[in-house]
Formats: structure tokens, sequence, C-alpha cells
């Protein structure tokens, strides 16, 4: 079994989907501590000049938080503000009209905690880019401990997985060897952004994977994974 494991982020781009999709189980790893002005609570969308931020408020909290237990600042009009974004940027793409209910329903429905928000939306994201992975919250795990590598080993171990896909990064900080003596091989996401026609040119890479989803529907997924796609020479991550 291949297990991927990565930090519940809002909206991601496309390499979270890319990523989530080669496993048979993404962890989403919701008990490391916050990141701040990371994408954990915001994203990328397309617009006319370049793209604009989408920015879930936090509530205040401790520098060691963890993720699943970072509250959302509801006494700030978020919801209206951002999906009033997304829809004036998006009304015109061929495929908002067979998305926008739903994803307005998800994103305006009140949350207290922002691990439940971007759960909710990256579930329909799986479900509209037809990506069966299984997802599991770290925070299920009774044996998700350590730091860093040894957090990841002890997720894949619990799992019994016998492959750790991690991303391109991963080559310059895992510790191989502790994979190797655990019987878990370890495999390297290598992404190349795809390029598709967008609203508005020229294209611009690294929006949120709702970018793709409202421009081409259910051609999304072909592009984001096909050998056939157009794709920048160079790696992401």
């Amino acid at each position: 079994m291949k297990v991927t494991i990565h930090q519940p982020e809002h909206l991601p781009w496309l390499g979270f989907l890319d990523k989530s999709s080669m496993a048979d189980v993404v962890v989403f790893l919701d008990t490391v501590q916050y990141r701040k002005n990371y994408f954990l609570n915001r994203n990328k969308v397309r617009t006319a000049q370049e793209f604009a931020w989408i920015t879930v408020p936090v509530a205040k909290h401790k520098l060691q938080t963890p993720i699943n237990e970072i509250g959302i600042n509801n006494l700030l009009t978020w919801q209206n503000k951002c999906w009033r974004t997304i829809e004036q940027n998006y009304s015109k793409a061929d495929y908002f009209g067979d998305f926008s209910e739903k994803f307005r329903v998800l994103y305006t429905t009140p949350y207290d905690f922002l691990v439940d928000l971007n759960v909710a939306l990256l579930k329909f994201l799986f479900e509209s880019y037809g990506i069966r992975t299984r997802i599991i919250m770290a925070s299920e795990l009774e044996g998700a401990e350590g730091q860093r590598d040894e957090l990841l080993l002890s997720i894949c171990r619990e799992l019994e997985a016998d492959c750790y896909l991690s991303g391109i990064s991963g080559k310059e900080y895992l510790d191989m060897r502790i994979f190797e003596e655990a019987g878990i091989g370890v495999e390297f996401q290598e992404f190349y952004h795809p390029v598709y026609k967008q609203l508005y040119d020229p294209f611009i890479p690294c929006m949120s994977s709702i970018d793709l989803l409202f421009n081409h529907g259910p051609n999304a997924f072909d592009i984001l994974k096909s050998p056939k796609t157009e794709r920048l020479a160079y790696q992401f991550e």
C-alpha cells in the first residue's frame, strides 16, 4: 500500500491533487504545528490582473497550536468576501455553473475550525476530479508520534504501508535509512505543471485547483495526469 502525507491545505494547487491521486491513502497531517502565512488558510485564484489571494482569517492562538485546534475568526465576514472573489473571477468559466452551487454551499457553511472547512473542500475537490484515494486524518491514528521523519515513518508503520510517497523536496531532508530499515520503500513525486486554457492570458501556474476545474470540468483530471498534456519544463514542489 502506498501512503502519502500532507497538511490539509486550503483549496490547494494541482501538485497536491496530483500527489494524492498517486497514492492508495492520503493522510492529512492535522496534528503538527500550524504554519502562519502558508497555504493552510489561503490560496490564489486567477484574475484578469494576475491573481488574488482568498484568505480565511484564523482566531488568535498560541505559537505551537496544532492545525486541528486552529479556530476560524468568524467575527469577520470572510465567507461572503471570498465567495464574491471566486464568483467574480470564474462566473464566465465554461464549467463554473456545473460546480458552483455545491461549492458555494460548502464554502459558506459555518465552520468553527479551519481543518473542518479545508477537509470538506478537499473532499469536494477529490470527488470533482474523480480522485478515489482514501483519506485518513493523522489525529485518528494512535501511533502517529515523533517529529519530522519519525512522525512520517510512524504513520506509515501504523497503516502497514510498503511505500511512502514524498514530494520531490523530500530528497533533501528524508532519512532514507530509517525507512529502509523498516522495510518501507520511498518514492518521490516529480510534478511538471500542466499548461491549460485559463480565462485570461498569459498562463499563470500554481493557482488553486479550482482554476483548472472551473475552466475544464470533466476534462480536468485528464489534463492533470495525461502524458499528452503540455507542461512547464521545470519541476514544482
